[in-house]
């Protein structure tokens, strides 16, 4: 939340960084939308969050659904794999554009490109691929000039919204920039969404092919600006060391 850890920020700074931040997070929530879309419309679980996929998975145990409980639970088993992958891949707390993150896109194409031929082949093993994807593209993102940026769900966001525009009502104040930032994420994950269900409608899984090749051209084309110096590779800050436990 945008005032849990409070820190000092340098107005100037943080508002040229996030025009440069903006237009990434609203690509990367809006395709979660999308995706998210797609995948509900083929099993009816959502696969970009895990607060719909578990409450589904707990009405599949209760109702006796054994293969709708076995694909609900690989969903989350899915999402999860994904985190730890760009846990191991990008290694960092803080977001910043380098290769790794290339190679995390590259990955996440690819496996929505596996999961479109699974899920045109009506093949539930589509399912956690997608999953997997969400859980890779929401890890790759963490805290940024104060916000905690959550690409593939909102409720966390539209929390934040909720409680700045609290500390509005009360005459606090609020920094807009950080309140249309969210916004904006909020809006863009309505926009993939609708635009995702829109498609399945008229040519099913086929549209996650769109996203699929997405996410490789810009893996790819993130890989080469930071290879051939097109942009700015920020140098790796060490995480502090615990101090209760100084052997973290």
């Amino acid at each position: 939340m945008p005032y849990s850890h409070p820190q000092w920020i340098n107005r100037a700074t943080a508002l040229r960084e996030v025009r440069h931040l903006l237009p990434g997070a609203l690509l990367f929530a809006g395709l979660a939308g999308y995706v998210n879309a797609v995948a509900v419309g083929f099993f009816s679980t959502p696969v970009s969050h895990m607060t719909g996929a578990v409450s589904h998975l707990g009405v599949d145990v209760a109702e006796a659904r054994g293969w709708d409980s076995l694909a609900s639970f690989s969903i989350v088993l899915g999402f999860l794999a994904g985190a730890v992958a760009a846990g191991m891949t990008i290694g960092a707390k803080k977001l910043m554009p380098g290769r790794r993150y290339g190679v995390a896109l590259i990955c996440e194409g690819l496996l929505l490109g596996v999961a479109t031929w699974l899920l045109l082949e009506r093949h539930r093993l589509g399912l956690p691929l997608v999953a997997m994807a969400c859980g890779l593209q929401n890890a790759m993102t963490s805290s940024y000039c104060g916000l905690l940026i959550r690409s593939t769900h909102i409720t966390g966001t539209v929390t934040d919204i909720g409680v700045m525009l609290g500390h509005w009502i009360r005459h606090r104040r609020v920094e807009k920039w950080k309140l249309a930032f969210l916004s904006s994420v909020v809006g863009a994950f309505g926009v993939g969404g609708w635009l995702g269900a829109s498609l399945d409608l008229r040519f099913g899984p086929a549209c996650l092919a769109v996203a699929a090749s997405g996410c490789v051209v810009a893996g790819i084309a993130l890989w080469l600006a930071i290879e051939n110096g097109w942009m700015r590779r920020p140098e790796l800050v060490p995480e502090p060391r615990s101090a209760s436990f100084p052997g973290l």
